[in-house]
């Protein structure tokens, strides 16, 4: 059954689900992109490893190396206190594979561009440090950046932060292409929860002509393939802040839907 919402579904952004939505999106605009540049350019998923930091909102890998004591009554002896033991944990830092993907000239063998999209540990504390150097990096170079950005949590980090967007005017979410060689220009797709989500040029080497995203498209695959009809509970608030009338217009989509489910059953 198709999503509830005829764009982004903010239900995706919880924290559970987002690492499936992301690699499903990772996959399926591969596949979107694949047949659109051939032959001339092939696009392929590449990984960097990032470490998810404790304290920073990451799940740690948890060890727990000395087992508690049973608790008892604190006594008191001549004016010393004996102290519940407590237990003792041991956190690591955890590596994460974050794909992304790349387009390369099948001829030359170089990036001409790089799509990301952003997950919650590029927003927030060293995460989002860690991308902005990168991203400040590649803007040195000659290949063009797609940033991708579907969730409302943490910082504006895409490159559409250092630009005054004012339409629409509740928009939450955004798509943003930087060209090699015209890093004085950026191109910007923003849009609200009530929006679809934006067909987008993805640019290519000159002379050769830009391709078509069709995120809309991309978006339906992920919700039918990943299943989230079935595991989505929706009688519940998404995550995130969404203002009144955000949230009485969610509730009339939601409404229509199970209306639709039902008769379908």
């Amino acid at each position: 059954m198709p999503s509830p919402f005829p764009g982004m579904d903010p239900y995706l952004e919880d924290h559970a689900l987002w690492p499936d939505v992301h690699s499903s999106l990772i996959t399926y605009i591969r596949e979107e992109l694949q047949a659109k540049i051939r032959p001339s350019y092939v696009a392929r998923i590449g990984e960097r490893i990032e470490l998810a930091q404790v304290h920073k909102g990451y799940i740690p890998d948890v060890s727990i190396v000395k087992p508690p004591r049973v608790l008892r009554e604190a006594a008191v002896y001549a004016g010393d206190s004996i102290v519940d033991e407590p237990q003792t944990h041991l956190l690591f830092d955890e590596e994460r594979r974050v794909p992304y993907i790349e387009i390369i000239q099948r001829e030359t063998g170089e990036v001409v561009t790089l799509i990301e999209v952003l997950s919650s540990s590029n927003k927030i504390g060293d995460g989002r440090e860690q991308y902005l150097q990168k991203q400040a990096d590649l803007l040195a170079t000659p290949v063009s950046l797609v940033e991708i950005d579907l969730l409302r949590e943490g910082k504006p980090t895409t490159l559409a932060r250092q630009v005054a967007i004012t339409q629409p005017p509740d928009w939450r979410y955004v798509v943003s292409v930087s060209r090699g060689g015209q890093r004085n220009r950026l191109e910007v797709y923003p849009f609200g929860i009530r929006d679809r989500l934006p067909r987008c040029r993805i640019p290519l080497r000159s002379p050769d002509p830009d391709v078509v995203l069709d995120l809309p498209a991309v978006f339906a695959r992920c919700y039918d393939v990943g299943g989230y009809d079935l595991t989505i509970d929706y009688t519940k608030p998404p995550p995130g802040d969404l203002s009144e009338e955000e949230l009485t217009w969610l509730r009339s989509q939601l409404d229509a839907w199970h209306a639709a489910a039902s008769q379908a059953s």
